[in-house]
């Protein structure tokens, strides 16, 4: 779901709560253009066309029987328990949370129908094999997401035009090795914020409010294939990995971490209810990213140091303070704006300075889905 392919945000605004009523009001939630919402991507086609993935063709071909295979064919359907529990939802949530959980699955719509979009894309403007294959796969696999989550929002009365999405919303360009590394992070840690979640609500059943976290199990593994499918890419380009690429590949890890501490803290209520504190499983999340991401970044981040926490810490507060001020509003408010994205960039860049972890890369370049 929500992994997002919205990954190059630091701080800024975050998508903050307003009433959300109809499909209108979805719908321009989900169009909008702040640095913490997903975003649709494109990139260059004829640099994709000329990926080469033989150096690890057993690897490869393992992994497209996988997708051939399509475990999860029958998984996306809802169930006659699934609209009874629906149903209860109404009366078990309060206000705040219903706008909270609305403003998560329109974000994860949207973030899912990003995938989808590149993926298929890509697949329409190439003919390289290998590349047409995976792209066609991994754009079903979204497909099904993004449907899915629509399906929840129609519950609320809320559905998305999907199609509408795909004309009206604006693109960003990408070079292919940006969309390697923002994409594989971006289906890393979207495996392990669900798998997260989805093992928290199976010790503790009487969190799980909404039906839709019961899928999340497989469909997150669905979200790991797809990393998978990066980490063979990138590790067929070994320059992708080394020198000036590293300062990337250190860019986009922090600003995935970011992104999602931010965005986490601006939803208490949701993960409250799930019985979760979005510091803990914020750095839970991070954790297990960080050890699934070492199959293929020779690079981590040092998420456990007390200074490195505090410099998320401080960029909420930051963004926090933004929001207030574009409340404001007037000279005042977009003066404290300015000082408030000052504060934010040099935040930012502090953590960026910090020292990483090294290691090697290992030899076996897949990994197992086993937390």
């Amino acid at each position: 779901m929500q992994a997002a392919h919205s990954v190059t945000a630091t701080v800024g605004h975050a998508p903050s709560v307003e009433g959300i009523h109809s499909s209108d009001d979805a719908a321009r939630k989900a169009k909008s253009e702040s640095l913490l919402s997903p975003r649709f991507y494109t990139t260059d086609f004829k640099a994709m066309d000329a990926i080469d993935v033989s150096p690890l063709r057993a690897e490869w071909d393992a992994m497209m029987a996988e997708y051939e295979g399509d475990n999860n064919h029958d998984h996306f359907q809802r169930t006659p328990e699934f609209a009874a529990e629906v149903a209860q939802v109404f009366s078990r949530v309060s206000p705040e949370l219903r706008e909270e959980f609305l403003d998560f699955l329109i974000s994860s719509v949207t973030s899912e129908f990003s995938g989808c979009i590149l993926y298929n894309e890509i697949q329409k403007n190439i003919t390289n094999p290998d590349i047409k294959a995976l792209m066609r796969y991994m754009a079903r696999d979204e497909s099904r997401h993004a449907g899915f989550i629509n399906q929840s929002l129609r519950d609320f009365g809320i559905g998305l035009d999907l199609g509408d999405l795909k004309r009206t919303k604006a693109y960003t360009y990408f070079k292919p090795k940006y969309i390697f590394y923002a994409t594989y992070l971006s289906e890393k840690i979207g495996y392990a914020r669900y798998i997260t979640i989805f093992r928290q609500l199976e010790r503790h059943p009487e969190k799980r409010f909404h039906p839709i976290f019961r899928w999340f199990e497989r469909w997150c593994n669905d979200e790991f294939r797809h990393g998978e499918s990066f980490a063979l890419i990138m590790r067929t380009q070994p320059h992708l990995l080394k020198g000036g690429n590293l300062l990337w590949i250190r860019f986009f890890l922090l600003a995935v971490y970011a992104t999602m501490y931010v965005r986490d803290h601006t939803r208490p209520m949701l993960k409250a209810a799930m019985g979760l504190d979005p510091t803990s499983y914020d750095y839970e999340v991070f954790r297990i990213t960080t050890e699934i991401t070492k199959q293929v970044f020779p690079i981590s981040l040092d998420t456990d140091n007390p200074a490195f926490r505090a410099g998320l810490a401080r960029l909420f507060m930051i963004q926090s303070k933004m929001d207030a001020a574009k409340q404001r509003g007037g000279i005042v408010g977009k003066l404290q704006q300015l000082s408030c994205a000052v504060a934010g960039a040099a935040t930012f860049a502090r953590l960026y300075l910090m020292p990483v972890h090294r290691h090697e890369l290992p030899v076996n370049v897949r990994v197992a889905p086993s937390w």
